[in-house]
């Protein structure tokens, strides 16, 4: 069933996926039950005895499955805040609508609720980031919760998104597969697509901004640094499975392959990739455009060099020590007045940086 597998891939931990399909060998299974809801040619009978082949392998490999959270013989159920159907998924009514009659959000905890739940459901918004952006800057306890019009426009635009969302295939082993990446100079975008006979359909849009220290990287690194974290996002989807197409305009390995030497960096990605089954195709940036849109989302620009993921925690620690350390104490102050000095350093989120980093 397709909700069972989701629950492996969502909700049990990657290192006990791996078992999952290394030593319990569950997809076969899986995918057997699977085409009794997608094609409506298995038997009752049939579907019963698939059951019982994935439960005995659960019980040799000494996982239990919770009866109370379990559901057999569904064409269509809701789970983990999505209703699944043999056509796609996509979020439930409920939570759609808790969105939509949200009240504004008056303090910082407000808007990080709101900010959670919508968050929960960005695999379905392809320009995501782009429109939460005024309202991501408010989660920040340094930053007073004032609505002006940009937030005020993010928040009804984030309202308005969630009640057009579309629905999203599921996931199928068997249909052939495909990865479009593409990075432009401060974000990369991805999109995992399958072919059911007739068209390609997306399974889940991916955005992400580069990190500040490739930031300086030419395009050829970006674009493999795309792939990288792409197959990343989706490893429990493809690490495995036949042949999928990697779609690209700019195919970076047939460059890295061929170079006496390469950096470390590059020698850890070309470690990692080769893992995986795949072609590499290659396709005008033109041809290119859903990736390439979620790529050069503008939010992401503004976001390269100020974004960081130390807990509030370690940024007093650091801040403590510059104000405490006998050659940063003086130009931490300096840099932290109203008129601070023409310096090669700056100071960005309590960081005391030098050029961009």
């Amino acid at each position: 069933m397709a909700q069972l597998r989701d629950y492996l891939h969502t909700a049990v931990p990657t290192p006990l996926m791996d078992v999952g399909v290394e030593v319990v060998n569950l997809h076969t299974y899986i995918g057997k039950i699977d085409s009794k809801f997608k094609r409506q040619r298995r038997s009752l009978d049939e579907h019963v005895e698939h059951l019982r082949a994935v439960l005995e392998r659960l019980r040799q490999a000494k996982y239990k499955a919770n009866p109370d959270k379990c559901e057999f013989a569904r064409q269509e159920l809701g789970y983990l805040g999505h209703y699944v159907t043999p056509q796609g998924i996509r979020p439930l009514a409920d939570k759609i609508e808790a969105l939509h009659v949200w009240s504004k959000p008056t303090n910082t905890t407000d808007v990080r609720s709101f900010m959670r739940l919508a968050g929960y459901y960005q695999r379905f918004i392809t320009r995501y980031s782009r429109i939460v952006a005024p309202m991501t800057r408010l989660q920040s306890p340094k930053v007073p919760v004032v609505f002006d019009d940009d937030a005020r426009q993010s928040f009804q635009a984030l309202k308005t998104t969630m009640l057009m969302t579309p629905v999203l295939s599921i996931y199928d082993p068997a249909l052939p597969t495909r990865v479009t990446t593409d990075a432009s100079g401060y974000g990369i975008g991805a999109v995992l697509e399958q072919h059911d006979g007739d068209d390609w359909h997306p399974v889940e849009y991916f955005s992400h901004k580069v990190p500040p220290i490739n930031s300086l990287d030419d395009a050829r690194k970006k674009e493999l640094l795309a792939f990288v974290m792409a197959l990343k996002r989706w490893r429990h989807f493809l690490l495995g499975r036949p042949r999928f197409t990697w779609v690209t305009d700019n195919n970076p390995l047939t460059y890295y392959k061929t170079q006496d030497t390469v950096s470390s960096t590059i020698g850890r990605w070309m470690y990692f990739i080769d893992q995986f089954d795949f072609t590499p195709k290659h396709l005008p940036g033109l041809s290119n455009r859903a990736a390439d849109a979620l790529s050069r989302r503008p939010d992401l620009c503004a976001m390269t060099h100020h974004v960081f993921t130390f807990d509030e925690e370690l940024q007093r620690h650091f801040i403590r020590g510059y104000e405490s350390d006998p050659d940063f104490a003086t130009l931490y102050a300096q840099l932290s007045s109203d008129h601070p000095p023409a310096s090669h350093h700056r100071i960005a989120d309590g960081y005391l940086l030098l050029h961009s980093r």
